[in-house]
């Protein structure tokens, strides 16, 4: 059983997050009084360029989109608006979280002699990637330079000084702005006091500016030093970017499937509060991670096209290549005293998950959500403000418009990378990409995942290795035997079997089998359910 249940008998857990460490992806979900509130998910050698600086040679200017098109060194260009080119005209009218100081939104008119002028063909400029590649289409970049930290984003090239609008307080807003005045950081730069600030004291600013400070003065040397194209900055893997961002005072614990994650995830908090490393705890039960803590349920629930709601009613979502369509049903939803009120009932049900599903999913850009129509406008304004209230604790930025007559709310939300869906599904090959099937890469990490799982629970030793068949679909075997025959060799002596993998054109992508290879017991399964 685990090293730590003693610990947790005395409280509730609130807020916590669990971390799945696997060969080939990294899972983190953050749970509150256990039901699933966010959930990410980064690929084992994934080139991860979000929040990226380089140093990018301007390949050409175009007029009529008043863009610019920068090779990076990637598989495609960079796309850049001609007013995101100069950065003192560029600085981000928000930080990542939102700041204190209300600037004009309009973005100046430049010229397209000025850009010519200033950026030729040919010419280096410093940018950082907002949005990553998605389908054909470029990663976008902006001149505008930001760099995180614990309690603080250092904007490089601007004077700009704020408090996030997320800290409401009055007395710590004052204090914090008193503390940003006295700080001691490079001049040229501008600051931002993030959420996590609130509370905290000067020393752990000191200590951000100091690591910041640290960041900038590699990412000058390489501007000074590296011929273009050149990645002068990457922000840290999944990890530590959850302990950065999300590590705070309500978080009750950080639970982890590998011991070696779990001390290195001790060393980062170390860096900022000594005192929550005691939170940090390493699972090491037989059954997977997900699987003890009812997450890879709520996983499937959550990402199914229909969902759900507790009364009774439930949504039905669908992606598209140009929008997201969320559609709203009572379902057998009972309640309330009469239509109205039931529909009222169902529709603030509807804006509490809605909310929640944009940031499982990953969704972006544009989403029309059709409610249920409701007679009184007030009903209406409360469903809107509902929904509004609901999206403050998603970092990506939206823009959501009140209902139309119609009961359709638009409205627009921030894209930095694919859609959860896009990145884990591939084209069906028995439909010609008219539905979805997991890719072989996901087959991949769930047949490691069940093997391990179960030569745990049958007691395999290295004195007695279990011999093992896997009967699989030539796609996955492909994968198996081409990308990850490293993984499960090591996966052999780790968990004390001798793999044997089998391919046969009759089993669906999605579906495998486990036997004993010289009894032909059978330890799992599901072939036959997936069609």
């Amino acid at each position: 059983m685990w090293s730590f249940v003693k610990k947790l008998t005395s409280r509730k857990i609130k807020r916590e997050i669990i971390i799945n460490k696997e060969s080939l992806q990294t899972r983190v979900v953050i749970m509150e009084e256990g039901h699933l509130d966010d959930y990410f998910v980064e690929r084992a050698n994934e080139d991860r360029i979000v929040g990226s600086i380089f140093k990018g040679r301007i390949q050409n200017l175009e007029d009529g989109l008043q863009a610019a098109f920068i090779d990076l060194g990637l598989k495609k260009n960079a796309f850049v608006h001609y007013w995101d080119m100069i950065p003192e005209d560029a600085a981000r009218l928000e930080a990542e979280e939102g700041v204190d100081q209300r600037r004009s939104s309009r973005k100046r008119k430049i010229s397209s002699e000025e850009i010519a002028k200033r950026f030729p063909i040919g010419s280096e400029i410093i940018v950082q990637v907002t949005k990553g590649a998605i389908g054909t289409k470029g990663p976008r970049v902006t001149a505008s330079l930001s760099v995180p930290g614990r309690y603080l984003v250092m904007m490089p090239g601007t004077s700009l000084k704020g408090v996030s609008r997320k800290i409401e307080d009055h007395k710590e807003r004052d204090r914090l702005k008193k503390v940003l005045a006295r700080l001691p950081f490079p001049a040229g730069n501008g600051i931002i006091v993030r959420t996590a600030g609130a509370g905290a004291r000067k020393v752990s600013f000191v200590r951000d500016i100091r690591a910041l400070t640290a960041i900038w003065n590699e990412i000058e040397a390489g501007i000074r030093d590296k011929p273009a194209p050149a990645r002068l900055y990457q922000e840290p893997d999944l990890v530590e970017r959850i302990v950065r961002d999300a590590m705070t005072e309500d978080v009750d614990r950080i639970v982890v499937d590998s011991r070696e994650e779990m001390d290195r995830i001790k060393q980062i908090i170390t860096k900022f509060h000594r005192r929550i490393r005691a939170r940090v705890q390493c699972y090491d039960g037989d059954a997977s991670i997900f699987e003890h803590f009812d997450i890879e349920r709520q996983l499937e629930n959550a990402f199914s096209r229909k969902v759900w709601l507790p009364g009774g009613g439930y949504l039905v979502l669908d992606e598209t290549e140009a929008l997201v369509a969320i559609d709203i049903n009572t379902g057998r939803h009972k309640g309330g005293s009469n239509q109205e009120e039931s529909i009222l009932q169902v529709n603030l049900e509807s804006a509490k998950e809605i909310a929640r599903q944009l940031r499982l999913r990953n969704i972006g850009g544009l989403v029309v959500v059709d409610f249920i129509d409701m007679k009184q406008r007030k009903n209406q304004n409360l469903v809107y403000k509902t929904f509004k209230e609901h999206l403050q604790t998603d970092k990506a930025r939206t823009n959501v418009l009140p209902l139309s007559p119609l009961g359709l709310l638009e409205m627009t939300r921030q894209r930095q990378e694919e859609s959860v869906r896009a990145t884990t599904y591939m084209n069906c090959p028995y439909c010609d990409g008219r539905a979805k099937v997991l890719s072989a890469w996901s087959m991949s990490v769930e047949i490691q995942r069940r093997i391990g799982e179960l030569m745990r629970k049958r007691g395999a030793t290295a004195e007695s290795p279990i011999p093992v068949k896997v009967s699989v679909n030539p796609l996955v075997l492909d994968r198996l035997r081409n990308d990850d025959e490293a993984i499960l060799v090591d996966m052999e002596e780790k968990c004390h079997a001798r793999l044997t993998f089998v391919a046969s054109q009759s089993i669906h992508v999605e579906e495998f089998s486990i036997v004993h290879s010289e009894t032909n017991e059978e330890f799992f399964s599901n072939i036959g359910k997936k069609t």
